[in-house]
């Protein structure tokens, strides 16, 4: 005999004024109690604007809409060099670990990748459900990626890619002071304005046959990159680095600091083949911020630097 399958029934709510979603749920809910609602959560649950929400002092809006389903949402994921900072309908923000591939290629077509871990984790509520890239980072570059859930949400945050996102920045230790003494004028312009930012400008191609990007201050038919930088901290030896960028090209920020005479630490590619005090790309995408393609807010995320870069400037 054929078991009945239970329809999960959905209960929404509207909210009207400002409010914490924990005395939220306690009041719309019939007075459930804390722990029911701690229950509500852990289980994942609950939905705010279209992703499951587990933070019981997570801050409502108005116009904000809560759902709390009759059964448990999909399993959390664990992955030790993956964590989910966001999901919804239409986008899951990831903070990918170094040594992880954003997507595989035609060399690495079987290892486990951020994509691949993430097709696993929304197939098992959905089972033809798909995710889809929207950008990459490098394997050895730790920090913020976003993927859409669907082919029109991808399409439209590529075409409008620049357009959206409003703060894409990143954190660097490189070699040496980056102030541009040591830069090699045929690779790359630099300059820097009155509040001490310096700007990298030049043209980038790469090179199919040994996959290495290389750098011309001259237009020499490549893609124009640009790489705007200030100096965090320094010290004998280094230069903590904030950087953004006007363009996204390959390997764009590791061989433009390789351009300026200050290459990324622990850079293997475009290093100085200096020894490294780290174990790791000394590269982190910290914050992404961008303009969601449903809805047209403004999304904001953080991650903080890995502390074994900030640690090369402790009683700095």
């Amino acid at each position: 005999m054929e078991k009945k399958k239970h329809s999960t029934r959905q209960t929404e709510l509207n909210v009207k004024v400002e409010a914490t979603l924990m005395p939220f749920l306690m009041d719309k809910m019939g007075g459930m109690t804390r722990t029911s609602v701690k229950q509500l959560l852990s289980n994942r649950r609950v939905q705010v604007n279209g992703h499951i929400e587990t933070k019981h002092d997570y801050a409502l809006n108005e116009g904000d809409k809560v759902v709390v389903s009759s059964n448990a949402g999909k399993k959390e994921l664990k992955h030790p060099k993956l964590k989910i900072v966001y999901e919804d309908d239409d986008i899951i923000v990831v903070e990918k670990l170094c040594g992880l591939l954003t997507v595989a290629t035609s060399l690495n077509s079987r290892e486990t990748t951020a994509f691949s871990i993430l097709k696993q984790y929304v197939r098992q509520a959905e089972p033809r459900a798909g995710v889809y890239v929207v950008h990459r980072l490098d394997r050895e570059t730790s920090g913020l990626l976003v993927f859409a859930r669907n082919q029109n949400t991808q399409q439209y945050m590529r075409d409008n890619w620049r357009q959206i996102v409003s703060q894409r920045i990143y954190v660097a230790v490189v070699e040496g002071l980056a102030d541009g003494a040591h830069a090699n004028k045929d690779r790359v312009k630099i300059s820097v304005n009155a509040d001490g930012e310096y700007t990298l400008t030049s043209y980038l191609t790469e090179n199919d046959a040994t996959k290495r990007v290389y750098s011309s201050a001259q237009n020499n038919g490549g893609q124009l990159a640009v790489t705007h930088y200030r100096i965090v901290k320094h010290n004998e030896h280094h230069s903590l680095l904030e950087l953004h960028l006007d363009t996204g090209r390959t390997n764009q920020i590791r061989v433009h600091m390789q351009s300026a005479g200050n290459p990324v630490v622990g850079d293997r590619k475009y290093g100085s083949g200096e020894s490294s005090p780290l174990d790791r790309l000394a590269l982190h995408a910290r914050i992404l911020e961008f303009r969601h393609p449903r809805t047209g807010r403004t999304m904001h995320f953080e991650t903080p630097v890995p502390r074994k870069m900030l640690a090369m400037f402790h009683g700095k």
